[in-house]
């Protein structure tokens, strides 16, 4: 039975404390948990019951383990982002597992470092980017990989679902501030959009984005993103988002050679052209036709287990010592997406994504030297 212990019991971190409580996570105990406050201890009950620790910080917990008063296997982190480079690092040093709460962190320097101590730590690290184990994302992903319909040509997604009124970032003093929260709905919402665009497409090599900081809220960071990207292959794509806009809405095409994908709804159709639209195009002799295809919708067997099954895959990694299903250093590549958003929209250009270490090294540079200027409202 793996020893698990929660650092940071807010929201999220109730909530998957209690999906360990009722068991849906089997082969994982709560071992250890940070403070938690009364009216949510109030309804994880079985925390007080079973007396489990509570300390009042990540640094009181870790010492717990460094004296031996504590003993846990791995870690689970629901703090902020601003904190996971520090909480990471230190837990393997402890010789424990982590699994840490998207975003990564705020830079992609942060990621990175986390990504070599875990590299040679030799313990399971895994990322909670839940939307993963959607098996219409999955499909998706084979779909473009097998390259049954050719190539990618277009991406698009608009992500007007992540709705937030003014009381959302009133609610406490951090949201919508670049001290204390790191950035707007690119950070704290998009990071899954993201991840999952360069799970199922590939990184962009260059993207070029515009920022709206405070559009719709009285906000410090952005709440709307509009970005172009370009990919190696010579694919295009875009990508909008935004907490402003009602209804909501949540759709990703993806323009292959011979087909096209839209996910929608919670479904996933696909236009098959039925033929080489590339063939077709140079040897087509009547100019006007329009090529309709036909659309059907793709089966997408399995269950969506959403955070309990990133939290199973952990567990299993860790008894199984095998690989997990969403590894922690993905983290990097949906922060550095999102960093070069930021920095493409603040310097007013495109902006490559960085290949090489002396690539990263200059990219890193330059995206906190910008943060800074941001926080210090220059």
């Amino acid at each position: 039975m793996i020893k698990l212990g929660i650092i940071g019991m807010g929201n999220m971190g109730c909530q998957y404390a209690r999906m360990i409580l009722d068991g849906k996570v089997s082969g994982m105990e709560i071992a250890a948990v940070t403070r938690i406050r009364p009216e949510r201890l109030e309804r994880l009950k079985e925390l007080q019951e079973k007396q489990v620790p509570r300390y009042e910080s990540a640094k009181e917990l870790y010492q717990a383990v460094q004296e031996g008063v504590l003993t846990l296997d791995a870690v689970l982190i629901v703090t902020p982002q601003m904190c996971h480079e520090e909480q990471v690092i230190e837990a393997f040093g402890l010789g424990l597992h982590v699994l840490c709460d998207k975003p990564s962190g705020v830079f992609s320097s942060q990621a990175r470092h986390m990504n070599e101590v875990a590299g040679e730590s030799g313990l399971v690290f895994s990322m909670m980017f839940h939307q993963r184990m959607n098996p219409i994302y999955q499909k998706m992903k084979e779909i473009v990989e097998s390259e049954k319909y050719g190539k990618i040509k277009r991406v698009n997604w608009v992500i007007t679902d992540w709705y937030r009124p003014d009381g959302y970032y009133d609610s406490v003093d951090w949201r919508g501030t670049w001290s204390k929260d790191g950035g707007g709905i690119l950070l704290n919402q998009c990071p899954h959009n993201l991840d999952l665009l360069q799970w199922i497409c590939g990184m962009p090599v260059q993207v070029q984005a515009f920022c709206k900081e405070g559009k719709y809220h009285k906000i410090e960071v952005e709440d709307e993103v509009t970005a172009y990207l370009e990919f190696a292959g010579g694919a295009t794509g875009t990508f909008y988002a935004t907490t402003g806009e009602a209804p909501g809405m949540n759709r990703l095409e993806i323009s292959l050679e011979d087909a096209l994908l839209v996910c929608e709804k919670g479904s996933l159709r696909v236009c098959e052209l039925g033929f080489q639209e590339a063939e077709y195009r140079r040897t087509a002799t009547n100019y006007f036709a329009s090529l309709q295809g036909t659309w059907k919708e793709v089966a997408c067997p399995g269950e969506d287990t959403m955070h309990k099954g990133v939290l199973q895959d952990f567990a299993d990694s860790i008894l199984e010592k095998k690989t997990p299903f969403v590894e922690g250093t993905e983290g990097l590549k949906s922060l550095l997406l999102s960093n070069a958003m930021y920095l493409s929209s603040w310097q007013k250009r495109m902006v490559e994504l960085p290949c090489s270490a002396e690539e990263h090294l200059k990219f890193e540079e330059t995206f906190k030297q910008e943060f800074r200027e941001k926080q210090s409202g220059r």
